[in-house]
């Protein structure tokens, strides 16, 4: 793994994990088109994973804390506000349809969905969905909150995102907004709930390098991950302040025109 190659996945990793554009799809064409080196392949994801993960519980840590906190007084049967009760439940049964499916699926997808035309595919139908979402949420605009019933939803919706090509953060937030949620609300929903499934995911990735014994270059993967740190945070705090002025429709667009473009290069290249 050369440094080049650990400071581009880190930089795809960190810009596309929590923008409506799947991050896995990415990491798949920037691994056929540009010929990255698959050594130290699993470990990178696996840190990449553990980076991104690091970047959005820094940007969101008042509110892990507050969840913290009514966990320790709920434990202590003291009073606790029941909007945040609500929400920590919410995240705790929206983590699981992801993580149950993802367990029967993984063999699965491994072997036949990651590729460049399943990418292509896959991204066309996400910008279709994303398309209905913003033309449904144009007709009824929406003013909820998040529930239990909501939590759950979404943790279906995000099970989509097992597909290459289809994003885990527009999933979610397409989906909050068609079980009635605001596009912030959905997108904050949608960050917090990525906290356990990335977390992991990129558990499950070391155990698995750990298990191959392979070794490990680990320096260019650190600066790797340091990118994609420091990218992630950036863009966790650009997209909270652009879903709150403005649609999903330049992600729409992004995905009709790179599933073309993938698509072609797929189809006519090989």
């Amino acid at each position: 793994m050369e440094i080049v190659d650990a400071v581009l996945l880190g930089l795809v990793q960190g810009v596309t994990e929590f923008l409506p554009v799947s991050s896995t799809g990415h990491l798949v064409l920037v691994r056929d088109w540009m010929s990255v080196s698959e050594a130290n392949g699993l470990a990178i994801d696996a840190v990449l994973h553990f980076a991104t993960t690091a970047a959005v519980i820094v940007y969101f840590w008042s509110d892990l804390w507050n969840l913290l906190q009514v966990v320790l007084r709920k434990l202590s049967r003291l009073p606790v506000n029941q909007k945040d009760i609500t929400l920590l439940n919410a995240l705790i049964i929206g983590t699981v349809p992801a993580v149950a499916l993802g367990l029967i699926l993984e063999t699965t997808i491994d072997l036949y969905l990651r590729t460049s035309l399943i990418v292509a595919v896959v991204l066309f139908g996400a910008s279709i969905f994303f398309m209905y979402t913003e033309w449904r949420y144009y007709l009824r605009p929406s003013h909820g909150e998040i529930n239990l019933r909501r939590g759950l939803l979404v943790g279906v919706f995000q099970a989509l995102a097992l597909l290459p090509g289809m994003s885990r953060s527009g999933a979610t937030i397409a989906g909050g907004m068609l079980l009635g949620m605001t596009r912030y609300e959905a997108t904050r929903f949608s960050f917090l709930l990525a906290i356990p499934i990335t977390l992991g995911v990129g558990s499950k990735m070391m155990l698995d390098l750990l298990a191959t014994g392979e070794t490990v270059n680990w320096i260019p993967i650190g600066i790797g991950a340091t990118v994609a740190f420091l990218t992630a945070l950036l863009v966790i705090h650009f997209f909270l302040r652009f879903i709150r002025k403005y649609t999903l429709w330049p992600f729409v667009w992004y995905g009709i025109i790179l599933s073309g473009l993938v698509g072609y290069v797929a189809i006519f290249t090989i």
